[in-house]
């Protein structure tokens, strides 16, 4: 064996749970519960690749779109406990679903253990180019008629809707969508006036100019679009920022979550992991497991918080 190989094994044997290091043929499978394109999806596989790359382990990205991303998750709950499977938890997995579905099959503190917290980012308001509004103010005063429609795909696409509804007297009408590709196809073709899309996902329509955002939902105006205005400039209360994370079954041995914990940290601080992180809004950092566990929670709080204010009924 050579002295990589020898090496390679030794990474894994300290990094993956139990019994992984000596399977290294048999994937990890990170299940997104959403469809692909989505920031969770471009997030699974930045840390896939890095795995692959630095260890010889496959990792498998498993979209299991569906109910507001109830479908992945219950996935991930019924799976065996032991450090294989894991779920790319977010705003919508962990923070608002427990408000706005009712009977939820499970209960993100009690059912899962977050290993991976990749930090906190905000989201465009996009329109098309061509559309009459050039400032929120423009946006605001159209949207006090009937007829305009927003997309949403998943909670934290759909809260920042009901919110500009209820903070701003717009009227504007959401239709739900099953994947975000089809919501960007529908604004794209004009079938949808705005949706409210994570920095993540919406990125590359900002860059190419085929999507122009209005507004942020960030604290405070971002860095790298400084003429960008904040939501929260015109209201204080409209600060809607998300996470994306890791997530294992709560059952998984205390030993195996804390392995699987250095990983993904490990895979989030490397580039290109890291570089594109931020890119998109994150500032990456190596938590541990109480750490994560409070940020999890905190973040929870407030999206209750926002549900409340938007008026949102469990459905």
């Amino acid at each position: 064996m050579t002295p990589w190989a020898l090496a390679r094994r030794g990474l894994l044997a300290a990094l993956l749970p139990a019994g992984m290091a000596r399977a290294e043929t048999r994937p990890l499978r990170i299940i997104v519960p959403f469809a692909p394109g989505g920031s969770g999806d471009i997030t699974a596989r930045l840390i896939a690749q890095h795995i692959e790359r630095t260890t010889g382990q496959p990792v498998v990205v498993d979209n299991r779109a569906g109910a507001n991303g109830v479908i992945g998750t219950m996935a991930v709950k019924q799976a065996p406990p032991d450090g294989r499977t894991w779920l790319l938890a977010t705003t919508s997995t962990h923070s608002a679903n427990p408000s706005t579905v009712r009977d939820l099959p499970y209960d993100p503190e009690r059912d899962f253990t977050t290993v991976g917290f990749f930090g906190s980012n905000g989201s465009y308001l996009l329109v098309r180019p061509e559309a009459p509004y050039r400032s929120v103010a423009d946006l605001v005063a159209a949207a006090r008629q009937p007829g305009m429609f927003f997309g949403h795909f998943n909670a934290s696409s759909r809260i920042p809707g009901e919110l500009l509804n209820a903070l701003g007297g717009t009227r504007l009408q959401g239709v739900p969508y099953r994947t975000i590709g089809a919501a960007f196809a529908d604004l794209l073709a004009g079938r949808l006036d705005l949706i409210f899309v994570d920095t993540t996902a919406g990125d590359a329509y900002v860059k190419d100019g085929s999507l122009r955002p209005l507004a942020i939902t960030r604290e405070g105006r971002w860095s790298r679009w400084p003429d960008l205005p904040a939501l929260s400039e015109t209201w204080p209360d409209f600060v809607l920022t998300g996470f994306l994370g890791i997530a294992v079954p709560a059952a998984t041995p205390s030993a195996v979550a804390e392995r699987v914990n250095g990983l993904v940290n490990a895979a989030i601080l490397a580039e290109p992991a890291r570089s594109r992180l931020i890119e998109f809004g994150f500032v990456p950092a190596a938590l541990d497991l109480p750490r994560i566990a409070e940020l999890v929670h905190a973040e929870r709080a407030k999206w209750t918080r926002f549900v409340a204010l938007a008026g949102i009924a469990p459905e």
